[in-house]
């Protein structure tokens, strides 16, 4: 028995490391924005140029933030997108990214928002690592503000979806919640565009800061970013079965 017992728990492990799918998602279609880019420090004039955020002008799109051993923020981004993409569809779910590669410039946060749109997603989620200061730590999930006219129709249901977020997160990552910004891992913002412009349930995962030493190495961490998409692809499909 304490050989099955052990055997059992060996494959749990593994099917962890590996990224089981979640539930059945068939039918449900998924938008996944992974931030940044990795060729947008090259293309500056272009990604300083304002658009409309919805509630104010703002840059198209920025670099991003790093690590002190300079490991990318957009780099990590991709990853755990493309990490979570393939758990989705293993799910049935049809997904769309606003980016596959990490050697272009943007997109602009209006098209990352129309790309969502566009495909009528029944959830999105964007993917960023904070940086913030040295000695804070811990990851947060910003969802929309009500803003009339824009998130209105969205806000509520993308805060449960933040809600879902930062249960599974914290759950499947051991990542504290931030103790430098938010509110018990949850911030409502006005001045995204990515949110504001958005017309399907959206939110904002800061994974962690990239700034502070011990969340910098986790987010490094090859087998750490495959326990964020397991765990961002749980908070999805909790949250979809949740809406019916």
């Amino acid at each position: 028995m304490k050989i099955l017992v052990a055997v059992l728990a060996l494959v749990a492990l593994v099917g962890e490391a590996a990224g089981q799918p979640p539930p059945s998602l068939r039918g449900r279609t998924i938008a996944i924005d992974p931030g940044h880019n990795g060729g947008n420090a090259r293309h500056a004039a272009r990604i300083a140029r304002l658009v409309d955020a919805g509630t104010h002008r703002k840059a198209c799109d920025t670099v991003g933030a790093r690590t002190a051993a300079g490991y990318p923020e957009h780099a990590h981004n991709l990853d755990v997108a493309l990490r979570l993409a393939v758990l989705l569809r293993r799910a049935g779910a049809r997904v769309v990214l606003t980016r596959g590669t990490n050697t272009g410039w943007g997109p602009c946060i209006t098209r990352r928002a129309a790309i969502g749109n566009r495909v009528r997603a029944d959830a999105a989620v964007s993917i960023h690592a904070d940086g913030g200061p040295a000695g804070g730590r811990g990851f947060h999930v910003i969802h929309p503000a009500r803003i009339r006219g824009l998130t209105d129709d969205i806000a509520a249901p993308s805060y449960r979806l933040a809600l879902a977020l930062r249960r599974a997160y914290r759950t499947g990552t051991g990542m504290p919640y931030a103790t430098y910004t938010a509110r018990a891992g949850l911030s409502s913002r006005s001045d995204l565009g990515g949110l504001n412009l958005s017309d399907v349930p959206k939110v904002f995962l800061e994974a962690g800061n990239m700034r502070n030493e011990t969340d910098a190495r986790l987010l490094s961490s090859s087998g750490f970013r495959q326990r964020e998409a397991n765990a961002i692809a749980r908070a999805l499909a909790s949250y979809l079965r949740a809406q019916g």
